[in-house]
């Protein structure tokens, strides 16, 4: 939780402007995603889905992707439970541990282990719009922020 906490501070102070290095940074941590995972104008079908428009999307609606389903612990079972977004906030839990979200999912990956790590591949993930379009990652992370997914936590 705490690192969770690390990454969404960073992100949410951090909302001024991506730079061509914080990019590049995350399109690398992004080739550990790339042997299953398709971004950009040139998607296409892989072992996982694809990852156009990611930040903001409600889990399990990428097309053409069939998604494990009906037994306890898979990712459409817990978004028929409690309906999901991809956010900030669960997308660097899932990255971290992707079986402490999704016990059942078919993600095999361990997960990242830096904050860093996580806080550039979201990033990198953000600079892409549903089409593969490149966006400005910072004004897609505002929005969420603004909209209340994935925004920092109030200290109580």
């Amino acid at each position: 939780m705490r690192g969770i906490l690390i990454v969404l501070a960073a992100l949410t102070l951090a909302v001024s402007g991506a730079s061509a290095a914080d990019l590049k940074a995350g399109k690398k941590v992004f080739n550990k995603c790339k042997s299953c995972h398709s971004i950009g104008a040139k998607v296409r079908r892989m072992t996982g889905p694809p990852l156009n428009g990611i930040m903001g999307r409600a889990w399990g609606t990428a097309e053409k992707y069939k998604y494990s389903a009906g037994r306890e612990g898979t990712l459409m079972a817990i978004h028929e439970a409690t309906p999901m977004t991809w956010d900030v906030e669960t997308l660097s839990a899932y990255l971290r541990k992707p079986k402490d979200v999704i016990p059942k999912g078919k993600m095999a990956f361990a997960g990242l282990k830096k904050d860093e790590d996580i806080e550039a591949v979201i990033r990198y993930l953000a600079s892409f719009d549903e089409e593969g379009g490149e966006v400005d990652p910072e004004a897609v992370l505002a929005a969420l922020a603004e909209a209340g997914e994935g925004e920092e936590p109030t200290a109580e």
